[in-house]
């Protein structure tokens, strides 16, 4: 059985996505039997998060998680995110009732017709709001919005990575530089003992920092591929897309009163949605109630029968799928490193490690720290129950302030989630996008790496600036 097999120019043909998880799933079995079994002694804080004891660590009898326990910790993935999972496969039916109406499509015409040329402007306008968005927010909100974009950006030229960088990109920078998240800033400077929302000021500098090199990437990368198109590492799937298809059939259609009422339920659908999770305190299974209502709605207006309405939502459901699946798959990663206990053994070790570190390189260390904890750890608020209470604390002692190890931990938190295959935030944009994730990363590491560096140098200043209040 080969899991490689080579095409006929003598490459290699990348696996499955699902065979690349249950690898990756294989590998971290292997890898917790290598790392001891420890746990530190857990308290609940006044906000109701487990917070660890970071002088009680001990270690512990080693577990192990076996191989024929991974169908079994896929399964308890699925159950774990079973919300999300049907949220995504709600969202596909809904946009995809949408998509049959040919609004979007003669709207991307225009779009195309007006900034076609433009890309300087409309990609990093487009990044921004998406920072702004998710300065509150997930970036699994966006996988409504993420198929429209990729349409929007192969009708201009470019390719599905450009469209889907847009949402993907401008939403991580939003959540990682942690301006205003209550998932993670609120309770990551809680533990720290700071107060609520300090050093908003620098948080938003970072932002904009960000999104200026991130954007400045994008745009530079889009305008190479719109020149060769054949240097996209998409090049073969977007030609063969289904929708490129029906976006050359259909784009130049005029758009109707039909089809601008269908736009404006989809507008006031995703403003009620963002209002609703920013304002309202709505969560991820929101999202499906009003895909529901939109569904139902955008088929009336559409003059779609009852049961045409039903038959594409469901067709919409199929196709999103795979990425529903992928979010389960994933998630059972994550149980492999919870069950075999090593979490707080590889905290616990890079807390040591951290003190050695000369004083000018601890900030950009901590950031260092977080990411390789975020590989086990991808939820923001678990990840700053378990860093926090340690790394604050020794931010007292290395000499660096509070502030700094809390800026620390939102870039390791949040950056590192767009490389991992395990993340829910990235496949679930990916599996909408029908963008491979081997695809992504041949796009993405460039632009990671970029990440470290722009953050490691945010940090160094935070650190010489003393970055408060304490």
């Amino acid at each position: 059985m080969k899991i490689f097999e080579r095409k006929k120019d003598g490459s290699v043909k990348i696996p499955h996505t699902f065979v690349l998880l249950f690898l990756i799933l294989i590998c971290s079995v292997i890898l917790t039997w290598l790392i001891p079994s420890g746990a530190y002694t857990r308290i609940t804080g006044a906000n109701g998060v487990k917070v660890v004891q970071p002088d009680q660590f001990s270690y512990i009898a080693k577990t192990y998680v076996h191989l024929w326990q991974i169908p079994t910790l896929v399964v308890k993935g699925f159950s774990s995110q079973n919300v999300l999972i049907f949220s995504t496969l709600i969202a596909g039916g809904g946009f995809h009732v949408l998509l049959m109406t040919g609004s979007i499509h003669s709207l991307i015409w225009i779009v195309v017709k007006k900034f076609g040329n433009q890309e300087a402007i409309f990609i990093p306008l487009l990044m921004l709001i998406c920072a702004l968005i998710s300065t509150t927010q997930s970036v699994t909100i966006f996988m409504a919005f993420t198929p429209i974009l990729v349409m929007m950006a192969k009708a201009m030229g470019f390719d599905s990575l450009t469209g889907a960088a847009i949402p993907i990109l401008g939403g991580a920078i939003g959540f990682s530089t942690g301006t205003l998240n209550p998932s993670s800033t609120i309770v990551a400077q809680t533990i720290a003992g700071l107060p609520p929302y300090s050093g908003i000021g620098y948080r938003f500098i970072s932002l904009f920092v960000f999104w200026f090199f991130t954007a400045l990437f994008v745009v530079l990368y889009a305008k190479r591929i719109k020149a060769h198109p054949e240097q996209s590492p998409m090049y073969d799937l977007d030609q063969t897309a289904q929708d490129k298809a029906v976006l050359e059939g259909n784009s130049q259609e005029p758009l109707t009163p039909r089809k601008i009422l269908c736009l404006l339920t989809l507008v006031i659908s995703l403003s009620i949605l963002v209002y609703g999770c920013i304002y309202w305190k709505w969560e991820t299974q929101h999202l499906s109630i009003v895909f529901i209502w939109m569904s139902i709605i955008v088929g009336f207006i559409a003059g779609f029968s009852p049961s045409t309405t039903a038959r594409y939502f469901v067709d919409g459901c199929k196709e999103f799928l795979a990425t529903a699946m992928i979010i389960g798959i994933a998630k059972g990663i994550t149980f492999v490193f919870s069950n075999a206990h090593v979490m707080d053994t590889i905290v616990h070790s890079l807390s040591l490690v951290m003190s050695q570190i000369p004083l000018g390189a601890r900030g950009a260390a901590m950031y260092w720290a977080n990411l390789l904890i975020n590989i086990p750890i991808t939820s923001a608020s678990g990840q700053a129950g378990a860093v926090m209470p340690i790394f604050a604390p020794l931010a007292d002692m290395v000499g660096i302030t509070r502030q700094t190890a809390v800026l620390a931990y939102h870039f390791g938190d949040g950056f590192c989630n767009y490389i991992l295959p395990w993340s829910s935030a990235l496949m679930g944009n990916l599996g909408v996008a029908n963008i491979p994730y081997d695809r992504w990363m041949r796009f993405m590491w460039k632009i990671f790496f970029l990440w470290i560096l722009v953050g490691s140098v945010l940090v160094f200043i935070a650190q010489m600036i003393h970055y408060g209040p304490f």
